[in-house]
């Protein structure tokens, strides 16, 4: 995430304003723990681009006429497959890393399927000297 959209800039009224909300819907939402605002000094409220999607994603479930306790595990059910798709795609480069390593140094990947083995014998490819 950039920090563009993380830098917490607007005060409630204009957040409000552009999540198109009442500024108590807002401070309603932090209450309930689906929002959480960066604080000043003085403790006032500053709001984020990415708070601002944030609060018009619960407006777009709110309108399908789901609860509040309902929009928060949607939400963090979406965390959840956004954390898990990008661990997939680390395992994947990580994966195809190993490949080009194996390949690099003159191996070959072999499927299991695709070895020849007698029965009760190791197959060769666990054979580290081949």
């Amino acid at each position: 995430m950039s920090t563009d959209r993380i830098q917490a800039v607007y005060v409630i009224s204009v957040a409000a304003e552009l999540a198109g909300m009442h500024p108590q819907t807002l401070r309603i939402y932090e209450r309930r723990g689906l929002l959480t605002p960066a604080r000043t000094n003085g403790g006032n409220r500053r709001y984020s681009d990415a708070d601002i999607e944030r609060l018009r994603r619960i407006a777009d479930l709110a309108a399908t006429g789901m609860n509040l306790e309902g929009i928060r595990h949607v939400m963090s059910l979406e965390q959840e497959v956004v954390r898990l798709r990008s661990e997939v795609e680390q395992l994947r480069q990580g994966l195809m890393h190993a490949i080009r390593e194996i390949e690099n140094r003159g191996g070959a990947l072999v499927p299991l399927r695709q070895t020849v083995a007698r029965f009760g014998e190791r197959p060769s490819i666990f054979d580290p000297n081949r």
